[in-house]
């Protein structure tokens, strides 16, 4: 079923990305993200986000400080079965498991587990290293690079392709590169604004913009044009 929602003359890209951007933080505000006490803590919930919700990353991490395991030498030293015993609430807790290893292994055999070090590489030469990892995608690598790098790189997820494409700045069939690249190419070129935008996108898709039923009626983009299939 197709809803077409909105009148008037539509807006161009570029004016379109701020408006929802100035909208949504008029609404939700600051976000705050990501929330982690350390820049390894904020790396691991990037992996256990994974396929699930904040909820039960959270419930994982506090399964690993439990187990005193929130550091990378000690992801190492657990055994596998108690770590995925620790990550059972984050779901796929074998791979995760197993992808948190590999992750910390090269943490620390590349920079001695220390952020700033990481974080010195040039930007784009460190997206590739973490990419080629086992199990980090664009999503993840892009994740740590800005919320725990301060990078300027854009997060694609569900939520920003489901409100870019329903508000035509899209189309369905954009890869995560291009989505990523419209992006960078309408906002402010500031790492502020790619973090406070993704957050506020994770904001109104949980709790207007659902996936099936959404609250248009409600939601703070509700009047701007948009289609709902």
């Amino acid at each position: 079923m197709r809803r077409t929602h909105g009148g008037g003359k539509q807006a161009t890209k570029s004016a379109s990305l701020r408006v929802l951007y100035h909208r949504l933080f008029r609404v939700f505000g600051p976000q705050g993200w990501w929330p982690a006490q350390s820049p390894f803590e904020m790396m691991v919930g990037a992996i256990l986000t994974q396929a699930t919700n904040w909820h039960n990353v959270e419930r994982a991490i506090e399964g690993l400080q439990g187990a005193g395991s929130l550091q990378p030498r000690r992801v190492l030293e657990i055994r596998r079965g108690n770590l995925q015993r620790a990550l059972r609430p984050a779901g796929y807790f074998r791979q995760k498991a197993k992808r948190l290893k590999v992750f910390s292994r090269w943490y620390l055999g590349r920079f001695a587990g220390n952020p700033r070090r990481m974080f010195r590489t040039p930007w784009r030469a460190l997206r590739q290293e973490l990419l080629a990892l086992h199990g980090i995608g664009p999503e993840t690598a892009d994740s740590m690079l800005l919320y725990a790098g301060a990078q300027p790189v854009f997060v694609v997820d569900a939520y920003t392709r489901r409100v870019f494409r329903r508000h035509r700045l899209i189309s369905a069939r954009a890869t995560y590169e291009e989505v990523q690249r419209f992006a960078v190419g309408e906002l402010p070129p500031r790492t502020r604004v790619y973090n406070e935008f993704h957050a506020l996108l994770v904001a109104v898709g949980k709790r207007f913009c659902h996936r099936r039923n959404p609250a248009c009626g409600h939601c703070p983009l509700g009047d701007l044009p948009h289609t709902v299939r």
